[in-house]
């Protein structure tokens, strides 16, 4: 991998652990709201123990990367141990040294920008091709020796966080917040990782091929594919136009089918990432 796409990473990761920092320090610690993974149990712990939740998060996180360092592979593991220290350093320098005070204590803006933060934070960290640790790296472990998933045993950890930060604020509202932001975390990840596509993802099997993709391309100027293949019952030969239409456009396309084959069948469903011919990096 060159130094560009590296410095990049890098980039990506401070901008993370920005992101993170500023998310736990400002809006979830000092209201007393857990969010997933990492940054929640060191805020559980900082509760309980009275250390700092930067130093927290890095006895927490390194040994599960020195134990993981073989299946992590070395660069990304390189990457994510810069990703964990930058956001325990940082997380304890806005803490500890410039003893930033919390932005709102209004519960429900402190949910929600918490959240937020925290998602953009680890959603760009993950762009640079790194981890945050904590949960990550253990579902990584697990579902190695097991039959489950990643998804599944970070779910697991999330809730037992989510538990756990009502026995210990002994509030079960904060473990409700705490599931709020924890949701919110959880799509803006996905915002980052993703994007935000406007685009539609449409099949359309017809029986007017031809007219269909000529009206497509006249009235829309999309340019699709042409599927061909056989249908469940009697093998019958079945035609499909594979396009992607802007959200707004959805309409028109309707009408498009409707006033050229009543007969034909439309799917329409998200796109969740493009690349090529324009799109993406």
């Amino acid at each position: 991998m060159n130094q560009r796409t590296e410095a990049r990473n890098f980039l990506y990761i401070l901008s993370g652990a920005t992101a993170l920092a500023l998310g736990v320090m400002l809006f979830l610690a000092p209201n007393k709201i857990a969010t997933g993974g990492t940054p929640g149990m060191a805020i559980l712990l900082n509760y309980l123990v009275n250390l700092p939740i930067g130093s927290l998060m890095l006895l927490i996180n390194l040994p599960l990367l020195l134990v993981s360092g073989k299946m992590l592979g070395k660069a990304f593991a390189v990457r994510s141990v810069v990703a964990i220290l930058l956001t325990s350093l940082l997380i304890d320098l806005f803490g500890e040294v410039l003893h930033l005070q919390a932005l709102s204590h209004n519960i429900l803006l402190a949910t929600l920008y918490g959240g937020i933060a925290v998602g953009v934070g680890v959603g760009l960290i993950l762009r640079g091709n790194a981890s945050a640790g904590g949960t990550t790296i253990i579902a990584r472990l697990v579902a190695a020796r097991s039959q489950y998933k990643p998804g599944q045993i970070i779910l697991v950890f999330d809730v037992i966080i989510i538990v756990a930060s009502g026995f210990v604020f002994q509030d079960i509202e904060r473990a409700l917040w705490s599931m709020i932001s924890i949701y919110a975390t959880a799509k803006c990840i996905d915002m980052i990782l993703t994007g935000t596509l406007s685009e539609k993802v449409v099949h359309i099997a017809t029986n007017e091929v031809d007219l269909l993709s000529q009206e497509i391309i006249e009235h829309l100027g999309q340019q699709g594919t042409i599927l061909t293949g056989s249908g469940l019952y009697k093998n019958e030969q079945k035609n499909l136009i594979f396009v992607t239409v802007d959200a707004r456009k959805i309409t028109l396309l309707r009408d498009i089918i409707r006033n050229n084959d009543p007969d034909a069948f439309m799917v329409v469903m998200d796109a969740a990432e493009m690349l090529g011919r324009g799109h993406g990096a």
